[in-house]
């Protein structure tokens, strides 16, 4: 192409040539390339939201697969390639993880070299994977991305299920740094926004191969700014849409201590963790209207067994005001064994003072983190879980489940649970709010916590119900049914919010559906792939 020729003809040519430079890559440098373009791809999550970068890294990406194609072994390039990706995408983003080992240095730090890399690696089998069944339908143009997208993200369903399941930074969440670009998950969940997500990042690389000019290239980055601005400019209209009015009935009132981590769990700090708490949650609040005070998680261990303490709040808190505190439970069990259980104590003034009515227990625990798997093996082994709460860890709940504390019903949920979409509660007992407490002082000053605070915000826009958030350290928030963020306490703060509970919304088709939606649009995105496929293989 002459010197002369338009900038966006010099751009398309510049972009062909590095396109094919990175098509043809071998050995280490292929997997370096695989490794920096998920690096890349990372930066789009919490906190820094570099959203291009995310196009970058999938764009790389489909290149390496073409090149795989065109391989003599292209199965086990795309593997690579693959696997690659996913170690420098969850490296990136899931590198906090070893903070939790640090809390208690002396007996768990040797432990976070294990969590920095074998995580990461673990999880790139499932990137991998991806590709490799890609590589197996792969063909020139557009159909390669739609493939791709519905792959890549039916890939990060099974990620999100098998063993337990680790939905965590699935690509959809990229755009939920705000409400406006997270509009579309109430009809097809973040499973659905993960495809749409993952179709526009890799489109720049649809032109790419093709038998037509380099200025082909341009179609992809056109389709991606367009697909782009009509997701967004969908979600504008959604949250200009009519909602209904705040009834004013129901008061929040959410705590964050701001407790570190080794204070929290020392139970000679107990007493002073509670008066903590305890002064965030005094005042008054309008007489007419019921209020909800909302401790974090672990807020207060064993607190149905504390009679002085239940005696203190029924002095100290308004007669009007119900206590939501996370709290650990213990209760022997139907064989007489003693067993500890993460909680949710609902705790209303009664007419013999404050005492616990209720309660939910986590039923979705953190594996190695609240539980050991494999107890008598790894145990023998002299490893145990973070949690220092009976010796076999937490034990798990009944499931999912809908409270009532004298008025609007509630989903509880605790820290690690509200990652999981549309497990947050039974399927015909929808509430009018979700109530999550969490406690992310694990994890440090870190992209954890942020990356936290964006799945609950996905919740609520799936669920169309608000959400009232409370964080030991942050952050806490009050998020409307169409996830707006509207009063929050940063991270490593201590304070409280004030705020009306905000009003549910209809039913979402996502609520009434679940990932059916999902599904229908990876198996539509497939079907040409496959279909071209058969007719291919036919005599």
């Amino acid at each position: 192409m002459s010197k002369g020729g338009s900038p966006a003809a010099q751009f398309a040519n510049a972009f062909s040539q590095i396109a094919e430079r990175i098509k043809v890559v071998t050995g280490w440098r292929r997997s370096l390339v695989a490794f920096l373009a998920g690096l890349a791809a990372a930066l789009a999550l919490a906190p820094v939201y570099a959203l291009p970068l995310l196009a970058v890294g999938f764009s790389v990406l489909v290149i390496l697969i073409d090149g795989a194609h065109h391989s003599k072994h292209p199965r086990r390039v795309a593997f690579v390639s693959g696997w690659f990706f996913g170690f420098g995408y969850f490296l990136a983003s899931i590198y906090w993880m070893a903070f939790s080992f640090f809390v208690q240095a002396e007996q768990f730090a040797w432990m976070a070299p294990f969590a920095v890399f074998g995580m990461p690696a673990f999880l790139a089998f499932f990137t991998g994977a991806a590709c490799i069944a890609s590589v197996n339908f792969w063909r020139p143009g557009w159909s390669r991305i739609f493939l791709f997208a519905a792959i890549w993200t039916l890939f990060e369903y099974a990620r999100g299920h098998v063993l337990t399941g680790l939905p965590w930074n699935l690509t959809g969440q990229a755009l939920a740094g705000s409400a406006l670009g997270a509009q579309t998950v109430a009809w097809y969940g973040v499973y659905g926004l993960s495809v749409v997500t993952t179709l526009l990042a890799a489109a720049p690389a649809a032109g790419f191969g093709v038998s037509r000019p380099p200025r082909a290239a341009l179609a992809g980055f056109a389709a991606m700014l367009a697909g782009t601005a009509l997701l967004f400019a969908v979600g504008a209209v959604r949250l200009a849409l009519p909602e209904p009015a705040y009834s004013g009935e129901n008061y929040l009132r959410i705590v964050q201590p701001n407790i570190p981590q080794k204070d929290k769990i020392d139970p000679s700090m107990w007493a002073r963790n509670f008066e903590r708490q305890l002064e965030l949650s005094k005042g008054a609040a309008p007489s007419d209207a019921r209020l909800f005070i909302v401790w974090p998680e672990n807020g207060a261990p064993l607190l149905n067994e504390a009679t002085t303490a239940l005696s203190v709040l029924s002095q100290e808190l308004p007669k009007n005001a119900v206590l939501l505190a996370g709290a650990i439970r213990r209760a022997d069990d139907d064989e007489g064994v003693e067993r500890y259980y993460n909680s949710i104590a609902i705790i209303p003034e009664t007419p013999i003072g404050r005492r616990a009515v209720g309660h939910y227990d986590k039923h979705h625990l953190v594996p190695f983190g609240e539980y050991l798997p494999l107890y008598g093996l790894l145990r023998a082994l002299g490893l145990a879980q973070l949690t220092p709460y009976g010796d076999a860890g937490f034990t798990p709940g009944k499931g999912p489940d809908v409270l009532n504390a004298g008025g609007p019903s509630f989903a509880p949920l605790i820290c690690y649970e509200v990652i999981f979409p549309g497990e947050l509660y039974p399927k015909d007992q929808r509430p009018e709010w979700l109530l999550t407490v969490t406690n992310d002082a694990w994890f440090g000053n870190t992209s954890g916590p942020r990356q936290h605070l964006d799945m609950a915000r996905l919740r609520s826009i799936e669920t169309g119900l608000p959400m009232a958030r409370s964080a030991n350290n942050g952050i806490s928030a009050v998020i409307d049914a169409k996830g707006r963020i509207l009063e929050k306490v940063g991270l490593y703060k201590g304070g409280r919010i004030e705020a009306v509970l905000p009003p549910a919304l209809s039913r979402t088709l996502y609520d009434r559906a679940g990932d059916w939606v999902f599904l229908l649009m990876a198996m539509a995105f497939l079907a040409p792939a496959v279909l071209a496929r058969a007719r291919s293989a036919r005599p």
